[in-house]
Order: structure tokens, then sequence, then C-alpha cells
């Protein structure tokens, strides 16, 4: 619990304080006076000012940051002096205000490039056999097959693979795929029907028949006088069949095993390229509850084929650019979808769902949780782009109205806007919030 807290407060106050750095680095280039850098909110405990008279501080709740800067703000006394923010030109305040979700987008470069320099080992998109009526049945795909490209794009691993399609199996349309078997190359051509996005609704990718292979049960180690051991069965055997059955996963090898107490079977094993045919015989063990199951003795592996994605400086700095724009598209369209009904508002999240997220990925080692930050440091710099006042897109809409109009706003329209504004906003954090309680107790 205290190690998901922690990564939550760390990922929030990382990627607030980024964003708030850009707008604190754009007034300084144009001169404005930064009276107050605070990470965190509310009681400052730590403070010293800067020979420019900008005053660092750390305040007691750490989640986030905020930038004051002199001449913010409506009515504010200090408006029409030199180094105020409202006495910028128009185009400088502008780029102050955009400067701040900007930094999210490079934070999420940086993240991104740094996984790309170090390289991650990630799954081979080696496709399993489709389900029946699916669409990658209906294609053609007859399973065991590793995709190598999408849309003539190449790819190098299931993650990727998920990525590429992740817009087109909610939207629906056509999907080219190349793959390869036996040194071999096909080509499929997948029609996909638009999707209904539901947070706890099926994986779509399965929906069309596009499951990853799961590689059959491994033999990995046999226990002394062990039922595995007395047949003969030795570390590395595949297994491929019991009793002239397929055999697919470790979790059907272990309910047929369970099956048979004290009944002979006979597995069939993949030993260097050669099929054996092993008899052996379960023993009962006895569980919890008192039922009677079969065991041989025996610990499976069932590892998938991995791939290391790495790449040079130049290629790591262009693939995460189009990754970090990618996925803001991506958000921007998932939000347009939920406006116009196609896609469900329950997938909006708030911080439960967040600080649950950062626990999760921190358990599962550094690479997922960089991978979660930059995620974060996208959605945060989109969702503050939106036209919504309070917001920094709603500053910049309202700046391009008083461009267009080519006179200041009135301080009145100006209030009156921050309040429906802040309505929205607090429409938006009450549905996340009921969306996440939702989540956690169903």
């Amino acid at each position: 619990m205290l190690n998901t807290i922690f990564a939550f407060v760390i990922a929030l106050g990382l990627i607030i304080t980024f964003h708030e750095f850009g707008h604190y680095y754009a007034a300084r280039k144009f001169g404005v006076h930064v009276e107050r850098f605070s990470i965190g909110f509310g009681r400052i405990i730590l403070k010293r000012n800067d020979k420019n008279g900008t005053e660092w501080a750390l305040s007691a709740i750490p989640l986030g940051g905020y930038v004051k800067m002199q001449g913010q703000g409506l009515n504010n006394i200090d408006a029409n002096t030199a180094t105020s923010f409202a006495n910028k030109p128009l185009w400088q305040r502008s780029v102050i205000v955009a400067a701040g979700p900007l930094a999210n987008f490079i934070l999420a470069i940086l993240l991104y490039m740094g996984l790309s320099l170090w390289g991650t080992y990630e799954p081979e998109a080696i496709l399993a056999k489709p389900e029946v009526g699916t669409p990658a049945q209906e294609a053609g795909i007859s399973g065991n097959e590793t995709v190598t490209s999408v849309d003539g794009k190449p790819i190098q691993s299931w993650t990727q693979f998920r990525w590429m399609l992740l817009d087109k199996t909610t939207t629906g349309g056509v999907v080219n795929l190349t793959t390869k078997s036996d040194s071999s190359n096909r080509e499929y051509q997948l029609y996909l029907p638009e999707l209904d996005v539901e947070p706890d609704g099926p994986d779509p990718l399965m929906l069309n028949g596009l499951t990853i292979a799961v590689p059959k049960p491994t033999i990995k180690e046999t226990m002394a006088d062990s039922p595995a051991q007395q047949a003969g069965l030795l570390p590395g055997d595949i297994v491929q069949a019991i009793n002239d059955s397929e055999i697919d996963t470790a979790t059907e090898l272990i309910h047929e095993i369970s099956l048979n107490v004290d009944k002979p079977i006979i597995l069939e094993v993949l030993r260097n390229d050669s099929l054996l045919k092993i008899a052996i015989t379960p023993r009962a063990n006895i569980d919890d509850r008192g039922n009677s199951k079969g065991q041989i003795g025996a610990i499976l592996s069932t590892e998938m084929p991995m791939v290391l994605i790495r790449h040079g400086l130049f290629d790591s700095a262009l693939i995460s650019i189009e990754k970090t724009v990618s996925t803001a598209w991506l958000s921007l369209k998932m939000l347009g979808r939920m406006v116009t009904g196609k896609v469900s508002v329950r997938n909006i999240s708030g911080p439960v769902t967040i600080d649950d997220y950062a626990g999760r990925t921190a358990s599962a080692g550094l690479v997922s949780y960089i991978g979660f930050l930059a995620l974060i440091s996208i959605s945060i710099g989109v969702l503050n782009l939106l036209p919504v006042p309070m917001l920094d897109g709603g500053h910049l809409f309202l700046y391009a109205i008083e461009a267009i109009r080519k006179k200041p706003l009135s301080d009145s329209f100006i209030e009156q806007s921050h309040r429906i504004g802040l309505a929205l906003l607090g429409t938006l954090m009450i549905l996340a919030l009921f969306n996440d309680l939702t989540r956690l107790f169903t």
C-alpha cells in the first residue's frame, strides 16, 4: 500500500512539476518576473529566494506544484509593470501558457527515448489460432504466425502490434497484416467491426480473434522420486498432447493430470525435434479442501519468446516523437468519441485508478513504471490543452478570441468564463471519482 502511494506521489509530483517548469522557463525567457515556484501545495515547509527574486518553495502537499507570475490574474495591481505577465504581447502570453503542456510532451519523449536507448524485452508478435467466426479466422489466419508488419509498417513485438491496432479495433476498418511462418510470408486483409469500449469489457483484440500464442508447456524440472522422474521426463521436454488430445497451455495440462488420479496417461512430448510417447501415472494429492487431485511432480515453464527492442539515438528520437504525437492524437479522438457517445464515459479515470496503476507498474519494474509516467505525462498535456476555461487550453482559447477582436476581453467576461470552466472541471472530477469508486467496489 505504501509503495503504491509513494509511486503515485512521485509520478504526479514529477509530471506536474515538469509542467509548471515549462511555464516558468518560458516566462523567464520573455522577461516575466516569477514570484514563486512551489513544489507541492498548501503550507510552505522550506523556501529560498534566488538572485532573480523568485521564491523556490517546498509545500506540504506533494501533489504537483504551481508557478505564480507577476501580473497574473484579474485586477492585478502589477499588471502594468514591465516584468508583468499581463503587460506582455499576446503571442508571448500564449507561448508561456502553451509551454506547460509542451513540457509534458517533451518529458514523455525523453522517457520514451530513454527506454528505446536502454532497450526493452517484449513478447514476439506470434498469433494464436483465432476463434471461429472472428475477423482473423475469416481472413484465413491459421495461427502460430509471426506478424512482421501492420498496414505496411514493420513491427518487432506484440506490444507494437497492440499499439498499431489500438485505434482500428475500436473504430473499425480494414487492416493489412504481413506474417511469416516456416520461412514463408503471407498477406492478410482483416475487416474489423466498430466496437464499444468499456473499461471492464473484453479485449478488443481478442474479440477480433487476434491473441498472442501461448507456448506449449515445457518441463522445467522434475522432483526426486516423482512419477515424472520415474517415467523419464527430462527438463526441456515440450508437452504436445495427453492421451492423444492436443495440449495448448499449461492450464489445460494441469487440469487433465488432476483428473487422472492413479490412472495411467500417455504424454506426447517433443525432445530434440523427436516426438516421444511417455506413459506416466499421476499420484493422488489432497488439497486444502480435502479433494484428491493427480500430480506428476514436475515444474512447468511457459516462457514467452522475447525480442530485444533497442534503437540508436536518432531512431530513438524519431520513434519517441512519433509515439508521443500518436498517443496524444488517440487521446483526443477518444475524448471526441466520448462526447459523441461512441465511447463510454466510464473510461474516464481519476486519482484512485491512477494510484492503482502507479503501484502496479512500479511493482512490475522500472521499465513499466517509466512507460506509465510517459503515458500520464501525455494525458496531462492533452487535458490541459482542452479549450476549457481555467485550463491552459481555455486561456489559449480566450487569447484566440482576443486576437480576432483585436482588443482585450473584459474582466467580467473572463471571470464568468472561469466560473463555467470551474463548474465543468468539478463535474469531470466528480465523474472520474465516481468511476474510480465503481471500479474499486465492483
